[in-house]
């Protein structure tokens, strides 16, 4: 596999992920990657699960796809069968860090805000994993990051450009802009080269049927890319 699109965070939204399927299409890539969380959230579930099930793409699960996987869930079989990490040739994926999918590996949490990991973080976050390039997932923020001789991605959110949480301390992630996100990774001899893509969709959709759903947050982030307004 020397050229191929990596996906994640899609969390429901058909408008994002149909906007991007078409993207890689144009890009000719034939290959996708997904690092999970397929579903969670307001907006087109049964959608993104009848689509992401057809594809049959390799991925691996995120946290909140195990929220969902539960024995009345319509898609928990689906989710339930998900891998909590995947290895190809000289490629790792997971969601969070190798070993925990609901922890960050390339951001740190502080009391004031959140910085991009040290390099001593990131290598304990990674443990003794050796693959030359490591997917991952989870903080929705797109970055290209090396770590000694390892190269690590994470292709942004196709879904959802900015979230408030509580843990480990409270803090938000936002792109700063509505964008779909997602990557096209090509090898070059021993190197990989990255291509970080933001993609225009029909976000309003998504933000009215987050509305409709109750969930005015939800619309906002999804309209702007940004956790709250500064106005507010």
């Amino acid at each position: 596999m020397t050229r191929f699109a990596a996906i994640a965070d899609v969390h429901g939204n058909r408008w994002a992920l149909e906007a991007v399927l078409e993207d890689v299409a144009r890009a000719g890539v034939t290959v996708i990657v997904n690092l999970g969380d397929n579903l969670f959230g307001p907006l087109d579930v049964d959608g993104s699960a009848d689509l992401l099930k057809r594809l049959k793409l390799p991925g691996v699960a995120g946290n909140q796809d195990r929220v969902l996987v539960e024995p009345e869930s319509p898609h928990g079989a689906w989710l339930a069968g998900l891998p909590l990490r995947l290895e190809l040739p000289g490629i790792l994926m997971f969601h969070g860090t190798p070993r925990a999918d609901d922890v960050y590996l390339l951001e740190t949490v502080h009391g004031d805000g959140v910085t991009l990991a040290t390099d001593p973080e990131i290598a304990e976050r990674l443990g003794d994993v050796s693959q030359a390039l490591l997917l991952c997932g989870h903080t929705h923020i797109p970055r290209v990051v090396r770590c000694d001789e390892r190269l690590i991605v994470n292709p942004g959110s196709v879904g959802l450009q900015a979230y408030a949480d509580d843990d480990p301390l409270p803090h938000v992630m936002e792109t700063g802009s509505p964008h779909a996100r997602y990557a096209i990774l090509e090898q070059d001899g021993r190197h990989w080269r990255v291509d970080l893509r933001s993609i225009r969709y029909d976000w309003e959709a998504a933000a009215r049927f987050a509305s409709g759903n109750g969930r005015d947050d939800w619309a906002y982030r999804l309209r702007t890319g940004r956790a709250f307004s500064r106005g507010l």
